[in-house]
């Protein structure tokens, strides 16, 4: 007779694969949003601190790597619980914000998104540091983007009304 610990590897893996799953879904949203509109972030007004283009996808992949490490090592601790509800809650918003910014060039939406999108990170870090530490420690250098971003955002919004 097998036991609940014997399949605790199979359902870890899985629950893995869900949340990577999760995770890629909303960098595939943004990577759909911005195939049709190639150039436009080169063509905004900028301020000199802006970003090449190029760098973005590095820095994303990195990144939603280490939000679904974040999202699965929560997991670890809580199963499908409410305490991942912060963690989808800022999932979404990441999702809505390329698309917004650059499919719908709505750069005041995309900005009321990303403060949005801010706001929800901070209640996922608070929320996983209470369960795990290091899952919150995941999620800093995302926070610190998305804070770069919403600066970014802000000043492209300013410069190209």
């Amino acid at each position: 007779m097998t036991t609940w610990t014997e399949h605790r590897p199979l359902r870890s893996a899985l629950a893995l694969g869900v949340l990577a799953a999760a995770v890629t879904a909303a960098a595939l949203i943004g990577v759909l949003a911005v195939s049709n509109t190639a150039g436009q972030y080169a063509d905004l007004r900028q301020p000199g601190w802006a970003p090449p283009s190029w760098l973005f996808g590095p820095v994303w992949t990195v990144l939603y790597a280490m939000i679904a490490l974040s999202g699965w090592l929560v997991w670890q601790r809580t199963g499908w619980s409410r305490d991942l509800v912060p963690f989808g809650v800022q999932l979404v918003l990441n999702a809505a914000w390329t698309p917004l910014f650059f499919g719908l060039a709505a750069r005041g939406p995309a900005l009321i998104d990303i403060i949005a999108l801010w706001l929800a990170i901070a209640w996922t870090v608070l929320t996983f540091h209470r369960i795990r530490p290091l899952a919150a420690a995941l999620l800093l250098p995302y926070w610190a983007w998305t804070t770069f971003a919403l600066a970014l955002n802000a000043t492209l919004w300013h410069l190209n009304r």
